[in-house]
């Protein structure tokens, strides 16, 4: 399958939480468990980060609708099965850079945006760096955040 520099790019405009890359004893289950819309995004920055596509579903909101440099994608189970999920394959790995994190929470509702760098290596070889950013709305269902709204970009970094 070959892979456009601009689609592997946008893959990984995704959030980047605040703080740093998890480590090994760190599951995104239990990134997760401390309830709360960053926690939320560590734990899908963490899934994609080890490419664990059933984790990063269990992040969303039935509901979700996720856009990605200037397209409109669908929900996050059509982004995964039409875009992300073929391409995570052909990423060896991936680390984020210099992230930074704002939420603001509204009772049940949070809004949240980003900024980070990332660098990917493709199993062709390849490495693709990029600045990201991001904005997401999350919601609180039952006692979890679930990620409701993401909207994402990237460009080379100047």
């Amino acid at each position: 399958m070959k892979l456009s520099l601009l689609a592997i790019a946008a893959i990984v405009a995704l959030p980047a939480a605040a703080q740093p890359s998890t480590s090994n004893d760190q599951t995104v289950e239990t990134i997760a468990e401390r309830n709360t819309p960053a926690a939320t995004l560590a734990a899908y920055r963490a899934a994609l980060e080890t490419r664990d596509a059933e984790a990063m579903q269990s992040l969303f909101a039935e509901s979700s609708l996720i856009f990605e440099n200037g397209k409109a994608e669908g929900s996050f189970d059509d982004y995964l099965a039409h875009h992300l999920g073929p391409e995570l394959h052909a990423i060896e790995s991936f680390t984020f850079s210099d992230p930074t994190l704002e939420v603001e929470q509204h009772g049940e509702v949070a809004i949240a945006h980003e900024t980070y760098g990332y660098a990917i290596s493709l199993s062709d070889g390849r490495r693709i760096e990029r600045l990201g950013v991001a904005t997401s709305v999350l919601v609180q269902e039952d006692s979890d955040w679930k990620i409701l709204r993401y909207h994402s970009s990237s460009r080379t970094p100047r």
